[in-house]
């Protein structure tokens, strides 16, 4: 701590360093070309923001734009100091103001342009977006210490705070690195998480379930070793994971069992290949494709246009349909009808069966079948079977659509879809018949 007071110039250095002239137009310099690039930035923000839209540039990459407008203002002002100091120079005048400025100038503007460069990289709307002014500053702050020299005392002044636990000793310096490589670390596993993600998808030897289980492992693993390498960098003992893990322990017996079991659940499933991007599925009331399997849940998308987010323990414990699971389409198709007694049977299969081959979407091998399935209340029970292998559009159109020529068919052959019946009948009162009870009715009613 006392190093980094003996940093402070002295009251003698003060006087001298503003008593000079040369100190004085390097400070004016240096505000004139901050203010003159402030308002050029505003100015040019004003003009390349409605170009920078989507659609709106053509043959030029909006990263490119956008790139060059974020790091131009620095650039801008960094040329400015520096003919400053080469006039200055030639004037024989002092530049030692001028010099570092140019330095925190220069580092900047590549800063600023590198994070937006890499922020794009791994996607324009990433979570890295929000972050993205937080980590330039936290850069350029480490850069500007490391050029004024003040980097060695400032790492000494933040040792000197520490807690003690046991033989472990934490200090405000290593929680300080620890955050900052692990960020560090984790934006470069992200970056290599994405690389691999995208060859991975490309291979045309594993398949989709394999593919999906590659990646989250290999994500995990580099999360993993990203924080355990930034805890050894960062100087913490790896003996104080026992504290953490004991205390991890207690969070998965007390409420995190759900979370844990569906994160397993889903590395189960992406080996398995039971249930996969692009299968259809029956899940509850829900019928719709898989569209992404998650760490903690996988997205169904019905028929009605909704997304339902579904845990994987649910994908793994409970009984699902999936319409996709063997690779096949094929899927058989019951519909039940019943007919009139006063109809014959014969000759409403042979009608079920002729509106089944005239229907596109019914497979002709295996053929359709009509069955007389029994003798119900009300009618004869028949069901026609039948096999599709187009499920783009749901198994509930191509009933409809049978249905709905079934009853046009029905209607111009004279067949009867009978409706359920009740008979009531009403039994006449039986007489009375002489006994003691009539006689004692007949004495009340005289």
């Amino acid at each position: 701590m006392q190093d980094l007071f003996d940093l402070i110039p002295s009251r003698e250095w003060w006087r001298a360093f503003f008593g000079a002239p040369d100190t004085w137009w390097q400070l004016a310099l240096l505000g004139l070309g901050i203010g003159a690039t402030w308002l050029l930035g505003r100015y040019l923000r004003g003009r390349l923001e409605p170009i920078t839209k989507p659609g709106v540039v053509t043959g030029v990459s909006r990263t490119a734009v956008r790139t060059t407008a974020i790091a131009l203002i620095p650039a801008l002002l960094w040329l400015w100091l520096a003919a400053g100091a080469a006039v200055f120079r030639k004037l024989g005048m002092a530049s030692d103001v001028l010099r570092p400025a140019m330095l925190l100038v220069g580092a900047a503007a590549v800063i600023r342009a590198g994070v937006f460069v890499l922020r794009h990289r791994f996607s324009p709307g990433s979570r890295l977006k929000a972050w993205e002014g937080v980590l330039t500053t936290t850069i350029w702050i480490l850069v500007a210490l490391h050029i004024l020299g003040w980097l060695p005392l400032v790492t000494e002044m933040l040792d000197e705070y520490a807690l003690s636990f046991g033989k472990v000793r934490v200090s405000l310096y290593n929680l300080v690195s620890f955050a900052l490589i692990t960020a560090f670390l984790l934006l470069a596993a992200l970056w290599i998480s994405n690389v691999l993600h995208r060859r991975t998808m490309k291979s045309a030897v594993l398949d989709a379930s394999m593919k999906l289980a590659l990646t989250k492992l290999t994500t995990f693993t580099l999360g993993t070793a990203a924080v355990l390498g930034a805890m050894v960098a960062a100087g913490i003992d790896l003996t104080a994971l026992a504290v953490f893990g004991g205390a991890l322990g207690v969070g998965l017996g007390l409420g995190l069992q759900r979370v844990v079991s569906n994160f397993v659940s889903g590395f189960i499933l992406a080996f398995e290949g039971s249930i996969r991007p692009g299968d259809r599925i029956n899940i509850g009331n829900h019928y719709g494709e898989v569209r992404a399997l998650h760490a903690r849940h996988a997205v169904v998308h019905t028929e009605d246009g909704l997304d339902v987010l579904v845990p994987n323990e649910i994908l793994l414990t409970a009984e699902i349909t999936n319409w996709s699971y063997a690779g096949d389409q094929k899927v058989r198709i019951r519909l039940p009808v019943q007919i009139s007694y006063d109809d014959d049977p014969d000759k409403v299969s042979a009608l079920l069966l002729q509106l089944a081959r005239e229907n596109a979407l019914v497979l002709a091998d295996p053929e359709p079948v009509a069955l007389v399935t029994g003798f119900g209340d009300h009618g004869i029970q028949l069901e026609l079977r039948g096999w599709i292998d187009n499920l783009d559009g749901g198994v509930a159109d191509v009933r409809s659509e049978l249905y709905r020529r079934m009853w046009q068919a029905f209607q111009a052959a004279g067949i009867s879809v009978p409706y359920p019946q009740r008979e009531v009948r009403l039994r006449e009162k039986p007489p009375e018949t002489p006994g003691p009870a009539s006689d004692i009715s007949k004495r009340r009613s005289e």
